[in-house]
């Protein structure tokens, strides 16, 4: 299964990208994870990423999708994959589209956790309190989700064009929603 996860911050994706990393038996590829381990790793990629960002810029669209290749190369990702953080726009899908046409593992499905705005600033904000960070106010946190919204509709688009895209409700226990991606997974038995 080479699954994608897109969602809001505060949905619930990186919790249930572990819980489906378990279930599905297949490695939870994360693009931030990925970036900070190339670096650590003083990787080629990873030292051209670790430039640009300290000059306070965003590592282009090419040295990620040269990250992910290396990392779809390895051995651990044959029976598939869970990404997660990326595609954030549509040039980014329409790049991973490519490359995994490319290598010969096509995308079986993308879901989208479905919560509400209201639901996610209380979610981050509680998050925020937790951690003890004052950037998070729920303005801050309601341009962010705009800024998100703005960016991912389309990738969200790109995926129901090309008929994989699964919406799923975000809101409920960790248990219930976890039933629900399981659920959107699962193929439909053929009829007749």
């Amino acid at each position: 299964m080479r699954l994608v996860l897109l969602g809001a911050p505060g949905s619930g994706k990186g919790t249930q990208a572990a819980r489906l990393k378990e279930h599905l038996q297949v490695p939870h590829i994360s693009t931030g994870d990925l970036l900070r381990a190339e670096v650590a790793a003083g990787s080629k990629l990873g030292l051209e990423a670790k430039e640009i960002m300290a000059r306070g810029e965003l590592v282009s669209d090419a040295i990620l999708l040269g990250m992910l290749e290396d990392r779809f190369s390895r051995d651990d990702t044959r029976g598939g994959f869970i990404l997660d953080g990326y595609p954030r726009n549509l040039a980014q899908a329409d790049a991973l589209n490519a490359l995994l046409e490319r290598i010969g593992q096509p995308m079986d499905a993308a879901v989208q956790l479905d919560v509400p705005t209201e639901l996610l600033v209380e979610r981050i904000a509680g998050r925020a309190a937790a951690e003890g960070r004052a950037d998070d106010s729920p303005e801050s946190v309601r341009t962010r989700l705009q800024v998100y919204n703005d960016q991912t509709a389309p990738v969200v688009d790109f995926f129901r064009q090309h008929g994989k895209l699964s919406v799923v409700d975000g809101v409920g226990s960790l248990d219930e929603v976890f039933t629900r991606i399981v659920e959107a997974l699962a193929p439909v038995p053929a009829v007749g």
